[in-house]
């Protein structure tokens, strides 16, 4: 189906044009089902509404908060989402994504207990649940690429032009576990609700559940691809010794890269998923006591347009927006069907603007996922929850155009934010970055 920007009138329009193209989204006007709390353990998210990990990359030298930063978590806090989901935050300074990436350690310690007592204070009882990781291939913590691969990956080593491939060796990443119980522990201690193993996008977790070309514990068979993630959920659990905290996962269930390279992808078309292999990891996380699995898919590096819908990019997609967001909704649906006591947190809203809550009544009335999560939107829009549960719509005016422009800032080198819609901060930023 040919791409197109974002043309629609009513939300007529789009039930046609899905209707019409075969495209299953589904649309609610129950919006007070989104009110409905939320059980996660022994914790209760006071909505079904969420904010995704949203980088700033505005981090103070020492990894703590920088005063913008405090200001983006207080206008989440504010904004009504009953769930904020803290952004990546390094376990390792080697693995940090960029040089302003916050990095959680004892000396600033008391830093992150201030940005979570804001929280708790705006808020009024908002569940927080910090993002660990490491950015493998993605990262760059002097500001120039420095990747930590996974294994070698003709795909995306291509695409990002590497001349060596400094490969991670297993002694690595048996310490690297430590790193991020020791982060968990940390962020236990500065009073956050949980922690996120970040296995998304092709950061390094989530490029070594697609490592089947690597050699050793670590790769090659499922079990082997799976033992980093699973050994750091035990090493998480040992070190926390407390069944309130929440063990998350934020996980990448179809990548959308060519196998041998790809998890979930189906081997024969690399455009089509495969949920078996994400199915079957799901059930063991849960198992091992993860009760949150935030799904999403692809990487913002190598595919935007399949986890980011998008009207303006890099490039042009060989689909229609509302293709992908199709797919992230039902991606998120076949794992709640498939794993019915996992509390899911599912993705693929913000294109569709001020009809995005009538496709997340529809989801959550149907249980095909717990908690509706806004990335991009929370930038533009941070009260958006609010509105929702107290006007019982979005404003259009409000609304993130999917312009990309926050990525282009990112991409800069310069700190993300939405330029079109909290312009007196962005805007004089973007202009920097576009002489």
């Amino acid at each position: 189906m040919e791409y197109s920007r974002f043309n629609f009138k009513t939300r007529q329009q789009i039930e046609e044009f899905c209707t019409k193209n075969g495209i299953q989204i589904g649309f609610s006007d129950e919006l007070k089902v989104l009110s409905k709390s939320v059980e996660i353990g022994k914790k209760t998210v006071k909505n079904s509404l969420g904010i995704h990990p949203m980088e700033g990359c505005d981090a103070n030298p020492d990894g703590s908060c920088s005063d913008l930063a405090l200001r983006r978590y207080e206008r989440f806090a504010k904004g009504g989402a009953g769930l904020i989901w803290f952004e990546a935050t390094a376990v390792n300074p080697k693995g940090k994504a960029n040089p302003r990436q916050l990095n959680i350690t004892e000396e600033n310690l008391e830093k992150f207990k201030e940005v979570r007592n804001i929280i708790e204070k705006e808020s009024e009882g908002c569940i927080v649940i910090m993002q660990l990781t490491h950015s493998g291939r993605f990262s760059k913590p002097e500001g120039k690429m420095a990747p930590i691969l996974e294994c070698k990956n003709d795909i995306l080593d291509r695409h990002q032009k590497l001349q060596k491939l400094n490969i991670i060796t297993d002694e690595e990443l048996e310490s690297l576990e430590d790193d991020f119980a020791k982060s968990a522990k940390l962020a236990y201690m500065a009073g956050f609700d949980g922690v996120d193993m970040k296995s998304c996008h092709r950061y390094l977790n989530s490029g070594l559940l697609g490592a089947f070309t690597r050699e050793g514990k670590y790769g090659g068979s499922f079990e082997n691809r799976t033992r980093f993630l699973l050994n750091c959920v035990d090493k998480i659990k040992a070190a926390v010794n407390d069944d309130s905290f929440i063990i998350s996962v934020r996980l990448n269930i179809f990548d959308s890269i060519p196998y041998p390279y790809g998890f979930g992808v189906d081997k024969s078309n690399y455009l089509n998923p495969d949920y078996e292999e994400p199915i079957r990891l799901v059930k063991i996380l849960y198992e091992k006591g993860v009760r949150l699995l935030n799904v999403t898919m692809g990487t913002p590096y190598y595919n935007p347009h399949v986890n980011r819908p998008f009207d303006s990019g890099e490039y042009i997609p060989h689909e229609h927006p509302l293709e992908g967001v199709a797919r992230l909704i039902h991606g998120a649906y076949v794992i709640k069907k498939e794993v019915p006591e996992m509390v899911v947190m599912g993705t693929g809203y913000s294109w569709l603007r001020n009809y995005a809550p009538y496709v997340a009544a529809f989801v959550k009335k149907n249980n095909m996922a717990d908690i509706i999560g806004f990335g991009r939107e929370a930038l533009a829009y941070p009260d958006f929850a609010f509105d929702i549960l107290h006007d019982n719509a979005m404003s259009i005016n409000k609304c993130c155009i999917c312009c990309g422009k926050c990525v282009e800032l990112m991409r800069a080198g310069s700190t993300p934010g939405c330029v079109v819609k909290d312009t007196d901060v962005y805007l004089p930023l973007y202009r920097e970055i576009i002489k």
